[in-house]
């Protein structure tokens, strides 16, 4: 057993079976499989330790980790239908919502029912080599109780299932010391045994330290602003073929998209056509407490583009003209930026929010759709031809 450091790499083994996966000898006992690798009883409410797993690939249930907010959001082991949402076989369901319901409990509840989960995705296209991303304790500072802990319904050959998403706080704690772990997993208080300092203060007081990483690079290549693998291709084509031959009725679709990317945004209106063809949306994000908000006014455009027409200066100009009696703007496109937008928009500090390809399609994906017939389903439900 050795220390674990975030972000660093663990090699597996190379004889070709289960018996390669590195989690098995870091955290003895834990197992070698699947996504939730424990050592306790979820059944009798005893899990000393747990480890989560993703490999990243799995389209239908999209585990996250915001790095710049340290949010991971992680779907339980209910994946398909047959099954009560807490039966599974490993009983990942069983243990998230024990963990969570325990962890609004009292310090003393969140000591010794709540164990610290360890937070590991594949490292690599082959082989079993893992990551490490951080210690989690559930919840967060920004959370309600209603947001960390929900049950989704998916369906899969027209039968219907619940599963878990959960939400969790990779804790500002960039060395785990192995001298925990091995007391931990022994069965020792989670308190004891050197206990980071990141994990006492959750657990004596759920006060959430997290792990803050802001983005270093904000030009990002065509690549990176399109979807990279073939089902978030297809899902992106849906929506243009929908919307071709009619492209100033995306407006409307990318105000929905807009809402799922910022929850808080109220109001929006939707504006004539305007001579060059263009067409605006203006709205209000809505901040502070429910008895007493302010709302700042936004101006919203989009672009349904091909994969190949990007979105240059003259669109983003259009955009920044329209703004300035307002406090931001949104354009968001079913293609990419170029390089030059992205480096004036950031260099002169305009408050437009760039929402490209990708970003479409991860959000819809957070929000259960997740396939290109789902997404055809959404579009003639929400805006219909």
């Amino acid at each position: 057993m050795t220390d674990l450091v975030v972000d660093a790499v663990y090699a597996g083994g190379l004889a070709g079976n289960s018996g390669d996966d590195p989690l098995g000898k870091l955290l003895p006992g834990t197992g070698n499989q699947g996504g939730f690798r424990y050592a306790g009883s979820p059944m009798k409410g005893a899990v000393r330790l747990a480890a989560l797993y993703t490999s990243g690939g799995e389209v239908d249930w999209p585990d996250h980790l915001d790095t710049e907010t340290g949010t991971f959001t992680y779907y339980g082991d209910n994946r398909t239908p047959g099954r009560a949402l807490h039966e599974t076989p490993r009983k990942g369901n069983l243990l998230l919502r024990d963990a969570f319901m325990h962890s609004h409990g009292d310090a003393s509840d969140r000591g010794s029912r709540v164990p610290p989960f360890l937070l590991f995705e594949k490292a690599g296209a082959t082989g079993r080599a893992v990551r490490f991303r951080g210690l989690l304790a559930p919840g967060g500072p920004t959370l309600t109780a209603d947001e960390e802990l929900v049950a989704i319904w998916r369906s899969t050959s027209r039968q219907r299932f619940q599963n878990y998403r959960a939400r969790f706080t990779v804790l500002d704690q960039a060395c785990i010391p192995r001298s925990w772990l091995h007391h931990v997993l022994n069965g020792g208080d989670s308190l004891g045994g050197g206990c980071p300092e990141a994990w006492r203060n959750w657990v004596e007081g759920r006060v959430y330290y997290p792990l803050l990483a802001p983005a270093t690079t904000v030009l990002r290549t065509p690549e990176e602003q399109l979807p990279d693998d073939r089902a978030g291709t297809d899902m992106l084509s849906e929506i243009r073929q929908y919307f071709h031959g009619r492209e100033v009725a995306f407006e409307a679709c990318a105000v929905a998209i807009w809402r799922m990317i910022a929850p808080a945004t109220g109001t929006v209106d939707i504006t004539r056509p305007s001579r060059d063809g263009g067409r605006d949306a203006v709205g209000v994000y809505v901040l502070g407490p429910s008895a007493g908000t302010i709302s700042i006014d936004f101006a919203l455009e989009a672009k349904c583009y091909g994969s190949g027409n990007s979105v240059g200066v003259r669109e983003v100009s259009r955009l920044i003209s329209r703004i300035r009696h307002r406090n931001f703007g949104v354009l968001i496109t079913t293609s990419y930026f170029n390089r030059q937008v992205q480096s004036e928009v950031r260099e002169d500090g305009h408050p437009i929010a760039l929402v490209c390809g990708r970003d479409i399609i991860e959000a819809l994906r957070h929000h259960g759709i997740t396939t290109s017939e789902a997404v055809r389903t959404w579009l003639h439900q929400g805006f219909p031809k």
